[in-house]
C-alpha cells in the first residue's frame, strides 16, 4: 500500500512539474513575442527575428503551386501538368459551410483571438500536463497557415519538408512571429481562404477546390454539409481519415466535426443528426495529370513544350527562374499543335509499326514559313510501361530526345543548296563508275583529309554521267561526293548551319567530313522537317516553335519565344532544289511511293548503312514532314525484321518510311486546297555528255567552264522566263515500276576520317 502511494505521489509531482514548466515556457513565448530581440535571443532564435525583419512581401499571399494546362491550336486540352494538383479559388468560390466546419474543428476562437490564442495555449498546456501527453495542440489557424506555406515552399525536397515541420523551439518562435505579421496585413477571411487554398487534403489534392473535385466531383462552392464536414476533418490527418482508404475512420471524423458545429450553434441539432445519419457518399475523380495523359499520342509534344519552358530564356534568365515558373504553375499554355494533323500522324505511325515491334516509326510535321510544329508522334506510346517510352525521338537529347539518327541521303539536298549558293550550276555533271576513291577535300582549317576509302553507289547500274537533277532523283552517291568536293566541306557546313543544323542530336559537334553528304551525322526528324520547310518557304528557314502564348495565374500574358525566321538561301536556290526533289517523287525517282496523287509533292529518301535506318523527308506548299524508321533497341538492319505484322522485305526509305509519310500527309491535307510550287526549268534528266562532264580532280575542284546554270527565275506571273530545258513534271504520282526500288543512301566504305553512315539510336 505504501508503495502504491509512493507511485501516485511521484506521478503527481511529475505532472505538477510539467505544468509549471509548460506554464513557464508559455510565459517565455509570450514574453518573446512582446520583446522580440531579447526573448528570441534568450531562446536561441535570434536568427528568427532577423528573418522576420526581412519578411518577403509575397509571404502573406505566396504564389501557390497550381496546375498548368497545355492546349492545342484549336483550344482543346492536351494535358494538365502540375507539381501540386491545386486550383486556387477566391473566398466567395468556397462554400460557407466548409469555412465554418474548418474553424469549428480546428480553431473555434479564430475570430476572437489574434495570431496567438493565449487562452488556448494555457488550456492546452494544462490539459497536456494533466494527462501526461501532448495530445492537445494550441496552434491557431494562422500559425497552421504559416507552417503550410513553409511546407509548400519546400516542394518535394524531403529534407526541407522535415525542416519546415520539425518541432523545435526556434522554429515555433519563427512560426509565431510570422503569424503575427500575417494577421497585421491580411483579414481573418483572407487568411482562412489562403489556408483552404494551400492545405493538403490527401489523394494528391491540394486546396479545397481540388479536394472537392477529387472526392465528390463538385466545385468547392457547392459542397453540402456532410461533404464540407468530411473535408474539414481531413486536415488533421489526410492519410488516417482518407475516405477512399479508410471510410469508417473518415465517417467517424466527419461526425465529430458535425457534432462540434452543432455544439457551437453553427448548425442545428437536427441538421447535424441528419448529416450524421447519412453514409459517406463519394464520387471520386482520380488525379489525371502530366504528359502521360495526353491523347492522340501528343505526350511527346507535351513533353517538348515543358522542356521549351524550362530551357528558353524567354521564360526566365536562369534555369532556376524557369524551374520556379514551371513549378509554380497556373499557366495556360497555348501551342501550335494541330489536332487534325496530330491524329493523322499518330494513326499513320501506329498503323505501320506496333509498340512491341523492334523497329519504331517517328514523325514530325512543321509549317513552312512559320516553323510551327503541327504534329509529333512515334509508334511507341509515351509512358513508363511495357513497350512505352518517354524518350522523344523527334528531338535532340537536350530537349528530352535520344541521340538522333544518321540521315542517309536526305542530307543531299543541303549539299545541292550549298553548291547552287556558291555558283555551281544545276547542270553540273560528273562521270564516274559504280565506285571511286573519295575526292580530295580540305577540312575547315585548311588541312587535307587523309586519302583512303571508297564511295560507291547503291546499284551497279548507276554509272556514267549525271547532272544534278538526275543524280538527285536516283540518289547517286558518287555524284554528290564530287559535288561536295567542288563546293567545299566548309561551305556545306555553313549552309547546314543556316538551316539550323549546327551540332548532332546528342550534342556532339557536326561531323564536317567527306561522308557528310551521305548523311553520317545523327540528326532528328524535327530538325530535318525544318530544313525541308525552308525549301518549301522559298529559302526562309524558321526555327521550330511550339508555343503561341502563355497566360500566368494572374491572367496576365507572359513573354514567349519569338518566331525566328531568316533567309537561309536565295529563292532561286530553294525553288531549284524543290524542282529537283519533285523529280524524286513525281518522275520515277526513289521516292515515288511517297508522292501524293492530288497535289504537288517534293521529297527525298534516305537509307543508312545496311538499312539500319530509313527516312523520307518531304513537303508540299502547306507543310513539311520527316519520317524515320529505326530499330531503337540495338540498331540492326531492318530487312527481315517484323513491323506492323509483316516482315520487312526491302529496307529502303522509299519502301518503309515513304508509305508512312504519304498516309499521314494525305490525311492531314484532306480537304485542304492544293497549293503550287514555283515552276523552275531544269536541264534534261538525261546525263549530260558535253565537255562539262568531269570527275573532281585531285584538288577537289573542277576545271573552269562547263554548262551554264538555268536561272530558274520566275517572272511576275510566277512562271520562269522562256528558255530551253525541261520543266519539272506536274502533280501526279506514277506507279512504281517493277523490281526493287533504288534507295537514296550513302554507304561509303569508310576510310580515314570517313565515318560510316550507320549508327544512331
Amino acid at each position: 500500500m505504501a508503495r502504491h502511494n509512493s507511485i501516485g505521489y511521484r506521478k503527481k509531482v511529475l505532472l505538477a512539474a510539467r505544468l509549471v514548466g509548460a506554464s513557464a515556457l508559455g510565459g517565455v513565448l509570450v514574453a518573446g513575442l512582446a520583446l522580440p530581440a531579447v526573448g528570441a535571443a534568450g531562446l536561441g532564435a535570434q536568427s528568427a527575428v532577423e528573418d522576420f525583419d526581412s519578411l518577403p512581401d509575397d509571404f502573406r499571399t505566396p504564389p501557390l503551386s497550381q496546375a498548368s494546362t497545355v492546349y492545342d491550336a484549336a483550344g482543346g486540352t492536351i494535358a494538365t501538368i502540375y507539381s501540386r494538383d491545386r486550383t486556387v479559388v477566391a473566398s466567395d468560390a468556397m462554400s460557407p459551410l466548409v469555412k465554418t466546419a474548418l474553424v469549428d474543428i480546428e480553431d473555434s476562437r479564430y475570430y476572437q483571438h489574434g495570431a496567438v490564442d493565449l487562452k488556448g495555449v494555457l488550456r492546452a498546456l494544462n490539459s497536456n500536463a494533466t494527462s501526461g501527453t501532448t495530445a492537445q495542440g494550441a496552434s491557431t489557424l494562422t500559425q497552421q497557415y504559416v507552417k503550410n506555406v513553409f511546407v509548400d515552399q519546400a516542394g518535394d525536397d524531403v529534407q526541407k519538408v522535415q525542416e519546415a515541420q520539425r518541432q523545435t523551439l526556434d522554429r515555433k518562435v519563427r512560426e509565431l512571429k510570422y503569424a503575427i505579421k500575417v494577421e497585421e496585413t491580411l483579414s481573418k477571411d483572407q487568411i482562412l481562404a489562403n489556408y483552404l487554398n494551400i492545405t493538403f487534403f490527401g489523394e494528391k489534392a491540394y486546396g479545397i477546390e481540388t479536394a472537392a473535385q477529387r472526392y465528390f466531383s463538385v466545385h468547392a462552392k457547392d459542397l453540402s454539409l456532410p461533404q464540407a464536414a468530411l473535408l474539414a476533418g481531413l486536415v488533421q490527418s489526410p492519410s488516417a481519415y482518407d475516405p477512399i482508404v479508410n471510410p469508417a475512420a473518415a465517417k467517424t471524423r466527419r461526425d465529430t466535426v458535425l457534432r462540434r458545429m452543432a455544439e457551437l450553434g453553427h448548425v442545428t441539432a437536427a441538421q447535424a443528426a441528419e448529416a450524421i445519419a447519412s453514409p459517406v457518399e463519394l464520387r471520386v475523380t482520380r488525379a489525371h495529370q502530366g504528359c502521360i495523359t495526353a491523347g492522340t499520342g501528343a505526350g511527346f509534344f507535351c513533353d517538348y513544350v515543358q522542356r521549351v519552358v524550362l530551357s528558353d530564356p524567354a521564360f526566365g534568365k536562369t534555369p532556376e527562374e524557369r524551374k520556379a515558373l514551371w513549378k509554380r504553375g497556373g499557366l495556360q499554355i497555348r501551342t501550335t499543335l494541330d489536332p487534325k494533323a496530330q491524329k493523322a500522324v499518330k494513326q499513320a505511325v501506329t498503323a505501320h509499326a506496333a509498340p512491341s515491334d523492334r523497329p519504331a516509326a517517328v514523325m514530325s510535321v512543321v509549317q513552312p514559313g512559320t516553323g510551327k510544329v503541327l504534329a509529333m508522334a512515334q509508334s511507341r506510346p509515351y509512358g513508363l510501361g511495357k513497350d512505352e517510352t518517354t524518350i522523344n525521338l523527334n528531338v535532340p537529347k537536350r530537349m528530352g530526345g535520344g541521340l538522333g539518327f544518321p540521315t542517309g541521303s536526305t542530307f543531299k539536298p543541303i549539299v545541292a543548296a550549298a553548291a547552287l549558293e556558291n555558283g555551281i550550276p544545276v547542270s553540273r555533271s560528273y562521270t564516274s563508275g559504280y565506285s571511286m576513291p573519295w575526292p580530295a577535300m580540305k577540312d575547315c582549317a585548311g588541312g587535307r583529309f587523309p586519302e583512303g576509302g571508297e564511295v560507291h553507289n547503291d546499284s551497279r547500274d548507276l554509272t556514267g554521267s549525271f547532272a544534278m537533277p538526275a543524280a538527285m532523283k536516283k540518289s547517286v552517291n558518287t555524284y554528290f561526293a564530287n559535288l561536295e568536293a567542288e563546293t567545299g566541306l566548309c561551305e556545306v557546313a555553313k549552309t547546314a548551319a543556316k538551316l539550323g543544323i549546327t551540332q548532332q542530336a546528342g550534342g556532339e559537334k557536326l561531323g564536317v567530313v567527306p561522308s557528310m553528304t551521305l548523311g553520317s551525322n545523327d540528326l532528328t526528324p524535327l530538325e530535318m522537317a525544318s530544313v525541308y520547310a525552308a525549301f518549301a518557304a522559298h529559302g526562309t528557314y524558321c526555327a521550330p516553335t511550339a508555343i503561341t502564348s502563355v497566360t500566368g495565374p494572374d491572367g496576365k500574358a507572359l513573354a514567349v519565344p519569338k518566331a525566328s525566321c531568316t533567309e537561309a538561301m536565295s529563292q532561286t536556290t530553294a525553288d531549284t532544289v524543290t524542282a529537283m526533289l519533285r523529280g524524286v517523287v513525281e518522275d520515277g525517282g526513289t521516292g515515288t511511293t511517297a508522292g501524293l496523287s492530288d497535289r504537288a509533292t517534293a521529297g527525298k529518301t534516305g537509307t543508312t548503312n545496311e538499312g539500319r535506318q530509313v527516312w523520307f523527308v518531304g513537303y508540299t506548299p502547306e507543310l513539311a514532314a520527316a519520317t524515320v524508321v529505326s530499330d531503337t533497341v540495338d540498331p540492326a538492319p531492318l530487312q527481315g525484321q517484323r513491323m506492323g505484322g509483316e516482315r520487312i522485305q526491302a529496307a529502303f526509305g522509299g519502301t518503309v518510311a515513304g508509305p508512312i509519310w504519304r498516309d499521314a500527309v494525305e490525311d492531314v491535307l484532306d480537304g485542304v486546297p492544293a497549293g503550287e510550287f514555283t515552276v523552275v526549268r531544269l536541264p534534261s534528266a538525261a546525263p549530260d555528255t558535253s565537255d562539262s562532264d568531269r570527275q573532281a580532280p585531285e584538288t577537289g575542284r573542277p576545271t573552269p567552264g562547263g554548262g551554264q546554270p538555268t536561272t530558274g527565275q520566275p517572272t511576275q506571273s510566277g512562271r520562269p522566263t522562256p528558255g530551253g530545258g525541261q520543266t519539272t513534271p506536274g502533280p501526279g504520282r506514277p506507279s512504281p515500276g517493277p523490281g526493287r526500288p533504288t534507295r537514296g543512301t550513302g554507304e561509303p566504305t569508310a576510310g580515314a576520317g570517313q565515318p560510316s553512315g550507320g549508327g544512331g539510336q
